[in-house]
């Protein structure tokens, strides 16, 4: 049975603890959203299996960042159904992270504190130490742990972030441009970072970002979004690791572009 997120809001749990482990499906239908006049969304039909990656790309103001903050509860929708499936088809309130285009550490902090954060509250010291040193091993900055956020170029920081929202272990990760503001080569490496970690510990993604070339690399679906509407719903059918360059990915970056651009419908 689908939620009404009109009769019932979302509301996120205090913390980990409170929320289902493990990938969970998402289900969509006819979301709309209005900023008064407005309409951002117009009828979003969108259904994601457990553990796939999702990129979603269009123009700039198309609404790919407020369907994202409305599947993470951070924004109400005007109008439809949304709901998480568990692997045995029931409703669910699956563990959600998202990830942002700044790494929005807390500079009071240290690298370890700041993944910390990511567990809530309750968690016993013996529990946070295991949990925050596996993660920052996983992204590749076990030595930082006691470093400041200050002390970090633009890519660790962004890994800090990261793993700030994998240390709960979630079953949904959004990501909002989480690597736009990063140099040509670490963005790269971030991709193949990402990736790595989606693919080893089998959260769904929902990826939201500008560069078409990063969504093909990234996701085994691309979702493309024009004037709050979904005009291409494109699988990526290619095996990892992906290499920029693949004559076959160059021609789905293609489609994709010609889509956006309003060159293509199908």
């Amino acid at each position: 049975m689908s939620v009404n997120l009109l009769d019932r809001p979302r509301q996120a749990p205090a913390n980990a603890a409170e929320q289902t482990a493990g990938a969970a499906a998402i289900h969509i239908k006819g979301l709309e959203k209005s900023f008064g006049n407005n309409r951002v969304l117009r009828g979003i039909d969108l259904d994601i299996p457990a553990g796939q990656f999702v990129a979603v790309i269009g123009k700039s103001g198309c609404g790919k960042s407020t369907l994202l903050r409305i599947l993470m509860g951070l924004e109400e929708p005007s109008a439809g159904h949304m709901r998480f499936e568990a692997a045995n088809g029931s409703d669910t309130q699956p563990n959600t992270r998202i990830v942002f285009q700044e790494p929005r550490l807390l500079p009071w902090l240290s690298v370890a504190d700041n993944v910390a954060v990511g567990l809530g509250e309750g968690v016993s010291q013996d529990l946070l130490h295991k949990e925050t040193a596996a993660v920052l091993s996983e992204v590749q900055l076990a030595e930082k742990a006691g470093e400041w956020p200050s002390n970090l170029s633009g890519g660790q920081k962004q890994r800090v972030a990261l793993a700030r929202a994998l240390v709960s272990k979630p079953g949904v990760l959004a990501l909002d441009e989480p690597l736009g503001a990063l140099d040509a080569l670490t963005r790269i490496s971030m991709q193949e970072l990402l990736n790595r970690v989606w693919r080893e510990l089998g959260f769904t993604a929902v990826l939201v970002t500008h560069d078409v070339s990063e969504a093909v690399h990234l996701a085994n679906r691309v979702v493309v979004l024009d004037e709050g509407r979904i005009v291409l719903d494109l699988a990526i059918p290619h095996p990892y690791p992906r290499r920029h360059g693949n004559p076959a990915l160059a021609e789905l970056e293609g489609r994709l572009l010609a889509a956006i651009l309003g060159e293509a419908r199908t």
